[in-house]
């Protein structure tokens, strides 16, 4: 399955969330940044309610940016996930790991000051938790956030993404208490491949899209 951009995936995920008739009051949507905030509009609107942000970064392997080994997560404690199996699989310059981490959880300080001014995370306690990116391969950004999110005790944790490979659908499905999706190929390579236009989601646009969800 193609889709022409973030904003026709995020509205066909949102037909599908509406079947599920989640109540707004208890639902909250939350984006992973930046590809996903996109999508996570649309769902938002779709079902009226309301739209935060996951403050996740990557953790790369070395000179390889986009192979993620790890992520790390927002919040009064970050929250890090690390992909030991493929660490043991990679040569490691020594302390490469912490010094990474400290990187970019510098990099989402500076994001949480861009993208909430000063505003705290939407409460998720109690409620239905629905976390949305533009897509998944690895699940390393994803897992991080739902590791931190079962912290704070929403009634259910529901993940929503457009594509997503075989086997880390089943995987993940182990972890929340459902996995709604539009594509599980097998045979998967990268995210961008499934979409007509794959630019990047800029800071301006993400700061846009959660002012236009808070003025609703």
């Amino acid at each position: 399955m193609i889709f022409k951009n973030r904003q026709e995936a995020g509205k066909l995920l949102g037909k599908n969330l509406l079947k599920h008739k989640y109540k707004p009051e208890k639902t909250v949507v939350i984006g992973l940044l930046r590809g996903g905030i996109p999508v996570a509009y649309e769902i938002a609107k779709a079902l009226n309610a309301p739209l935060d942000v996951a403050l996740v970064r990557k953790i790369g392997a070395p000179d390889q940016e986009e192979l993620a080994i790890g992520a790390i997560v927002d919040g009064e404690n970050p929250k890090v996930y690390l992909n030991k199996s493929l660490i043991s699989r990679i040569a490691m310059p020594e302390g490469y790991i912490d010094r990474v981490k400290e990187i970019k959880l510098e990099e989402i300080r500076k994001r949480e000051k861009i993208y909430r001014k000063g505003g705290g995370r939407i409460d998720v306690h109690g409620k239905i938790a629905i976390v949305v990116d533009d897509g998944i391969a690895t699940g390393a950004s994803i897992k991080v956030v739902i590791e931190a999110l079962k912290e704070e005790k929403p009634e259910k944790i529901i993940i929503a993404v457009p594509v997503i490979p075989k086997d880390t659908l089943n995987e993940l499905k182990k972890t929340v208490d459902d996995v709604i999706v539009l594509d599980a190929p097998e045979e998967f390579y990268a995210v961008g491949e499934f979409y007509e236009d794959f630019g990047q989601t800029t800071d301006e646009e993400v700061i846009s899209l959660l002012q236009k969800s808070k003025s609703k």
